[in-house]
């Protein structure tokens, strides 16, 4: 018995040794980019090597199937007139959901063969940044700044069929100079019923829901905030405990102070990270996939950057500027920018 439990000891041992990644210490990339004339997009849902869909800000949806030799592309307008400014974008697994930013605020439904409106909301405040459905594809959720005391919530219960906007006196206190950033779609992340959002402005804070967003928390960051356009830009997760929030400063891209930190305890605390280096302003920030938390992407105004060490450290790989990357494996993503769709190949 002794001797057949040292066995099974020793095997799982191995295995775990087996298991444990080793971080690639230098890549080299492939970029890919397709021209998509008179809109900037910021949210893209990236299905594989083959397939992504996009929103942009000329009301604007389309998608490639064929890893971008063909494009499908559909417009929208409001009362034939109002061209939506899309932000937001996402998927219940079935269908597409695209909203757009500002007064009246649009969400659409679309689906195979048609577009359905399922929510309106018009304020001269309103203005929606991100979107994001959970694993299950019946709850959604998406956020937006203040148009009174409390952040902009509207969340669904029915795969997208009807959304509600949450009241203000279960969410967090916000005052005015508190909001969000529509710069990637990516301020929201969800994992099984948990959903984390990060603020900037006056706070660089972080909203925590564990309920599909039924009751809410709210912890403080180290992301330099209080003027203008500081704060959490982008926020990913690799499990439930360990994420990583960056952002920085939109009006001044160059500087790297207090704009990247990383939490290991589900976002109740943060820690600064390559504080003072590379990269500067950050609009995207993603783990890359399988490989254990270590690697991770960034893009935005001064280039894609690349660590191995979970954000430690950051090596910039690239000049090319981008607002979102996407994995869909350990080597291929695609990323969205000024009237382009890319795509990276890790050689």
């Amino acid at each position: 018995m002794k001797s057949f439990s040292l066995i099974i000891f020793t095997f799982l041992l191995m295995t775990a040794c087996q298991q444990k990644y080793i971080p690639r210490k230098t890549i080299a990339i492939k970029l890919q980019e397709f021209k998509i004339d008179s809109t900037s997009i910021r949210a893209i849902v990236a299905m594989d090597s083959n397939s992504v869909y996009y929103a942009g800000s000329n009301g604007d949806f389309g998608y490639t199937l064929d890893a971008g030799k063909t494009w499908s592309t559909q417009f929208f307008k409001f009362q034939d007139s109002i061209k939506p400014h899309f932000r937001s974008l996402a998927s219940n697994g079935k269908d597409f959901f695209a909203l757009s930013i500002s007064n009246p605020a649009l969400l659409y439904k679309i689906t195979k063969n048609d577009q359905k409106l399922v929510y309106i909301e018009q304020h001269e405040r309103v203005f929606y940044d991100a979107m994001q459905f959970f694993e299950d594809g019946i709850h959604g959720i998406a956020v937006g700044d203040p148009t009174e005391n409390c952040a902009s919530i509207i969340i669904t219960k029915d795969a997208g069929e009807t959304w509600q906007k949450i009241a203000c006196d279960i969410l967090p206190f916000f005052d005015q100079e508190e909001a969000f950033f529509a710069a990637s779609n990516t301020n929201i992340k969800t994992i099984g019923k948990k959903v984390w959002i990060g603020s900037g402005g006056k706070n660089a804070r972080m909203l925590f829901s564990d309920n599909y967003g039924e009751t809410w928390q709210i912890f403080d960051t180290p992301i330099i905030h209080g003027n203008g356009p500081q704060g959490i830009y982008s926020i990913d997760f690799f499990d439930e405990n360990n994420g990583i929030v960056a952002g920085g400063n939109y009006a001044k891209p160059s500087e790297n102070n207090a704009n990247i930190a990383t939490t290991t305890d589900g976002g109740k605390t943060w820690k600064l990270v390559a504080n003072g280096k590379n990269p500067g302003y950050i609009s995207c920030i993603q783990y890359v996939p399988n490989t254990q938390g270590k690697e991770m992407m960034a893009v935005g105004i001064s280039g894609i950057s690349f660590s191995n060490d979970g954000g430690n450290s950051w090596k910039i790989i690239s000049d090319e500027q981008f607002h979102n990357i996407q994995f869909v494996n350990n080597n291929i993503a695609w990323l969205s920018g000024a009237q382009k769709i890319g795509k990276l190949s890790i050689q």
